[in-house]
């Protein structure tokens, strides 16, 4: 997997701030491991870092690294019931950098994630599309990430949690654009948002009624 620590170790070369990096390998793993998580999970991290690589191997990222370390940390604090889980995880830039200009913009990147909504860093719309990459996967993998939300919010009554997740994805329809980058809307535009007609139970699915 693209979590596994070999991957890990490589990266943290480009830190030498990172003080015990196998330590902290075994913490996230840990950590996006816990019982509550159903998507927010290593699945979720593997396929965000497979992207990650592809924009690297392209020369389409300002700071790969810094990206990358984003991506391990985005979700590194989840629980469903909190409102605090960015900042919680964009917290561990410093933890794991010190005060230093790398942590904050790593720590930025992080924060990204709560509103998805890009700010000026040269890396951010890549940020931001990466962790919505999930509309862009098959169909299968789609209905397999929507049934694992609804794990994670199993407290929230069904009649409440449908309408309010039909206003969180129509929310992503409504954008002019879904992905900000160029790269991501030519290639993955149409198909996250005909997987989001689906999600939504809206028509544009070919051979829906």
């Amino acid at each position: 997997m693209r979590t596994s620590l070999k991957h890990w170790l490589r990266l943290c070369t480009a830190f030498p701030e990172v003080q015990d990096a196998g330590a902290w390998h075994m913490w996230l793993v840990a950590a996006y491991s816990e019982p509550q998580r159903a998507y927010h999970s290593l699945q979720h991290l593997d396929e965000c870092l497979v992207f990650c690589d592809e924009a690297r191997q392209a020369g389409f990222l300002h700071a790969p690294d810094e990206l990358e370390l984003a991506l391990w940390l985005h979700d590194a604090v989840y629980d469903p019931r909190g409102g605090d889980n960015e900042e919680q995880s964009a917290a561990l830039a410093a933890e794991m950098l010190g005060d230093t200009p790398q942590a904050r913009r790593v720590a930025d990147l992080v924060m990204l994630t709560k509103k998805h909504q890009s700010g000026p860093g040269p890396d951010d719309a890549w940020m931001i599309d990466i962790d919505l990459s999930i509309f862009a996967q098959p169909l299968p993998r789609v209905l397999e990430y929507e049934r694992q939300i609804r794990q994670e919010y199993a407290r929230v009554p069904e009649d409440v949690y449908a309408t309010k997740r039909r206003e969180i994805l129509a929310g992503f329809l409504a954008r002019p654009r879904i992905y900000l980058t160029d790269f991501f809307h030519h290639r993955h535009e149409p198909q996250a948002r005909r997987h989001l007609h689906v999600l939504t139970g809206q028509r544009g699915w070919p051979g829906s009624a």
